[in-house]
């Protein structure tokens, strides 16, 4: 049996549009479509033909950064459907670190070894832009060369709305703060028939591609993101795929493109049984699909594709690397939006951990920063002197807490931040 025979099941449309893919031409929605549908011998060759891209595009380095998450707070005036995390503010649950707590945990991340820190957290009425900036004053003050990779546009819009300032001006006096980069997150699917079914009252396409395309203009790169699996058609995933490739042609402001399997565990959507077409999540071969057309479609503009190990656990996020991605993303250390979730892939990977399978892969692992500077690439094989600090951290819990200890701790509890008058 030759290899022509056993990819001969692949349909007629899926090999035209995987051909012209290899011609390096972009593919169309309706073509990406077409791809969604693939089963068997055409996915398996959507998945060859993406890790054939990738190899051209972007090499068989495997990249991560070591980072730890802080979630200042809980309490959020939001119901997203499809969040565990938030908690009102007379909730028991509800927590708020002061600034030196964030700064805290930030200078024990580096100690870690970490380069940055990811700062997000629910959105608390009271708390507006001068907050934000002085947390991030507060953090390179105390460590001036820890990336400060914070807020996403919902947040951003939020601290706007609260100070009766622009976005653009929230943005320029927190690069001005110190402020590196934007999380991309809140996209979930950007399209607003999807948003109002998942979270009524979120912040909607339109203001979502304002303050990315804001950030990108102030000179602050960002990451792009889906969270799919849950109620969105084929359509609009690729729509939502096709938008961010129009911004990135656009601004340049992209660095990654980071798919989130939806969590349906935990979700109050889920429990409360809220919305009857509900799925429960991508299933294995939907998230090797996804992964696939996201080279295809996004791969010339938008180079790194990132694997979220807290969604898919780290066998499925190494299988993945041979679809099209090569980032790992972070190390974490701390991780509680999707564990609260019901995700049960823990809140820290060992560096060691993801350069074993890298490794595995056959492929090059890197170091890298926030912005995708290489910092350290390490052989095909492990040398006696490349564990860092984290790689001997045996009990994660002990050492950075977690997200269930945290609500329950009386330090901790809600409580508006006293801010000094602006200056």
């Amino acid at each position: 049996m030759s290899l022509e025979r056993v990819f001969g099941g692949i349909e007629p449309e899926v090999r035209a549009i995987l051909e012209r893919a290899l011609e390096g031409r972009d593919l169309s929605v309706d073509e990406a479509i077409v791809l969604c549908e693939a089963r068997g011998p055409s996915l398996h060759a959507l998945a060859a033909v993406a890790d054939h891209v990738r190899r051209a595009q972007v090499g068989d380095t495997v990249g991560y950064v070591v980072n730890r998450n802080i979630n200042f707070t809980n309490v959020c005036i939001k119901a997203c459907r499809f969040c565990a995390f938030s908690r009102t503010r007379r909730s028991e649950e509800g927590y708020f670190l002061p600034n030196d707590e964030v700064v805290r945990r930030a200078l024990e991340a580096r100690g870690f070894g970490a380069t940055e820190v990811c700062i997000q957290a629910g959105l608390v009425s009271g708390v507006d832009a001068n907050f934000y900036v002085r947390l991030v004053r507060d953090l390179k003050a105390a460590a001036p060369d820890l990336h400060v990779h914070a807020f996403s546009p919902e947040e951003l819009k939020h601290a706007a709305k609260e100070s009766g300032w622009s976005v653009r001006r929230v943005l320029e006096e927190l690069k001005d703060a110190g402020l590196g980069s934007v999380p991309g997150t809140s996209a979930e699917v950007l399209d607003d028939r999807v948003r109002n079914r998942i979270a009524p009252g979120r912040i909607t396409t339109a203001e979502w591609v304002d303050v990315i395309t804001t950030a990108h203009a102030v000179g602050l790169r960002t990451t792009s993101t889906i969270m799919y699996g849950h109620v969105e058609t084929d359509r609009e995933r690729m729509n939502h795929l096709d938008l961010l490739r129009s911004i990135q042609r656009e601004t340049g402001g992209f660095t990654e493109f980071v798919p989130l399997s939806f969590v349906h565990e935990e979700a109050p959507m889920t429990l409360r049984n809220q919305i009857p077409e509900l799925r429960p999540g991508p299933t294995g071969h939907d998230v090797i699909r996804m992964y696939a057309i996201a080279r295809l479609v996004l791969g010339s503009t938008i180079a790194n594709l990132q694997v979220s190990w807290v969604k898919e656990g780290l066998r499925q996020a190494q299988s993945l690397l041979a679809c099209g991605a090569n980032d790992l993303g972070g190390t974490l250390m701390n991780e509680s939006i999707s564990t609260a979730a019901g995700a049960a892939h823990g809140q820290l990977q060992h560096p060691s951990s993801l350069r074993r399978m890298i490794r595995e892969a056959n492929r090059v692992p890197v170091e890298r920063s926030t912005r995708y500077d290489v910092l350290r690439t390490f052989s095909l094989q492990p040398a006696a002197d490349e564990d860092g600090p984290l790689d001997r951290v045996d009990d994660p819990d002990a050492i950075f807490g977690s997200y269930e200890k945290l609500t329950q701790d009386a330090r901790f509890r809600f409580r508006l931040p006293v801010l000094p008058a602006p200056t």
